[in-house]
């Protein structure tokens, strides 16, 4: 059992540093944290809240490991990607999932779009 605290430990005090970013029903945790050798890595958590039948919460979570040695690439194919997204679609968010009063088709048959603003997150602390 020596073995099971220690790792208990070893995860409990390993977070070095980091950054919350809350979107809706979904938080993204961003954390820095240490290997045995004494290295730093990033965990990026997504949370997305969700609701069970009879009415509870639960949470639904998704990691990504990043180490150093991937942060280049990562940050390069990250920041083509959305600004092919961007660029594609633009910044406003169009669909109905995200807005609570998403209007798809206006009286005249055209599709409206919200004014939902987009959020640029810089990754150049990686």
């Amino acid at each position: 059992m020596m073995g099971d605290n220690e790792n208990l430990e070893r995860s409990e005090s390993d977070g070095i540093y980091s950054k919350v970013l809350r979107a809706g029903r979904r938080t993204y945790f961003f954390d820095v944290r240490e290997t045995r050798a004494g290295d730093y890595y990033l965990t990026i958590t997504e949370s997305k809240k969700n609701t069970n039948e009879d009415g509870s919460y639960f949470y639904k979570k998704h990691k990504i490991y990043l180490y150093k040695e991937d942060f280049g690439n990562f940050k390069e194919i990250l920041n083509e990607v959305t600004t092919f997204v961007v660029e594609e679609r633009g910044e406003e968010v169009i669909s109905e999932r995200h807005q609570r009063n998403f209007d798809a088709y206006s009286t005249n048959g055209e599709i409206s779009k919200s004014t939902e603003s987009y959020t640029d997150i810089d990754f150049d602390d990686i």
